[in-house]
């Protein structure tokens, strides 16, 4: 039985369709008023979606019913069908910690919920039962604050047994008026001994080569290979690896059809550059880690040896599994101190 490692799941995308919608029976959610048949609530919401922002929409849906007394019944159920249904041996967890605080609160009461919301995660994940090894990226969010997404910084540094690293979501449309109060929110990170990853080059609006220097892992990145492959020689002398998520460009819209990431894995393959194939979000698109694997197959995207090097270089750069690199290994590479 082969064994999967998991490095870009979001939390929020990963709750399959019909525990979500049970969970929306028994909460008399409006949702489960509008779709009281499951059938049409797993069409609404596994459907594709025109643009990223509009797929997007649905984390926020799905953010408001994980709240604090909520999130061991989403995270128990990850863990088990991870384990059954996916043969994971690791799983990285991703999600924003504010987004999952109560929001009656202030801010400063909900940035210090956050290391509960944290914490509640990390127990629900351990089990005796289904023993995947699980570690979290904390999300920083292009519609957060700065001082926000400091104390994002500041608390997965301070919950290591917890937490491996950090991302930044919310769309990559919106980095730009704010790229060099996220790029020093890297390095600081880097400094403080994170893991760093970030959602890059996946659509042409997220095109931010200036970030590039203080990531470990490359959210998607698809568009550096297709549109940039200038790039892949400095990736490939960084030791980055991208972190490609075959289903979720069909589901936004970015790519039209899943043979048209062959290039993506040719050119990176030619360079030298590691891919992980992950899910994003298995939940939204009702397909597991395995099917990601076999869809990449069966069209031909990659063949079987391409497969085993994919599978291996998700352990060589999981954040929290032995022998991968350090933090600060990515800023020596670039003189950064």
């Amino acid at each position: 039985m082969s064994l999967h490692a998991e490095l870009h799941r979001h939390l929020g995308g990963s709750v399959v369709p019909r525990i979500l919608w049970r969970y929306l029976v028994r909460q008399d959610h409006p949702l489960a008023e509008q779709y009281p048949e499951y059938k049409d609530f797993e069409a609404f919401f596994t459907r594709p979606r025109r643009s990223l922002e509009e797929y997007l929409e649905l984390h926020t849906l799905v953010e408001h019913v994980q709240t604090l007394d909520a999130l061991p019944y989403f995270v128990t159920r990850l863990i088990r069908g991870a384990y059954i249904f996916e043969n994971l041996a690791y799983l990285e967890i991703r999600y924003t910690p504010y987004l999952r605080t109560d929001r009656h609160l202030s801010e400063e009461d909900r940035i210090a919920q956050m290391a509960e919301v944290v914490r509640t995660i990390g127990d629900a994940s351990r089990s005796a039962e289904y023993p995947i090894v699980t570690s979290q990226i904390l999300c920083l969010h292009s519609r957060l604050s700065d001082r926000v997404n400091r104390a994002i910084v500041e608390l997965a540094a301070s919950l290591p047994e917890y937490v491996c690293g950090i991302d930044v979501a919310g769309g990559d449309a919106r980095y730009a008026a704010r790229l060099d109060t996220f790029i020093d929110l890297y390095k600081y990170a880097l400094a403080c001994g994170l893991k760093t990853t970030a959602h890059l080059f996946e659509t042409r609006d997220g095109i931010y080569p200036q970030m590039l220097p203080y990531v470990c892992r490359i959210g998607h990145g698809i568009q550096i290979p297709l549109l940039y492959p200038e790039l892949l020689p400095q990736l490939a002398a960084r030791q980055q690896c991208l972190e490609v998520c075959p289903t979720t460009y069909i589901k936004t819209g970015t790519l039209s059809d899943i043979a048209q990431l062959r290039p993506v894995f040719e050119r990176c393959f030619e360079a030298g550059v590691d891919i992980a194939i992950c899910t994003d979000n298995a939940g939204l698109h009702d397909v597991r880690l395995p099917f990601e694997y076999e869809n990449l197959l069966t069209n031909d995207v990659i063949d079987f040896r391409q497969l085993k090097a994919c599978q291996e270089a998700s352990f060589r750069h999981a954040f929290a599994w032995p022998h991968s690199r350090p933090p600060q290994a990515i800023l020596a590479t670039q003189g950064v101190s």
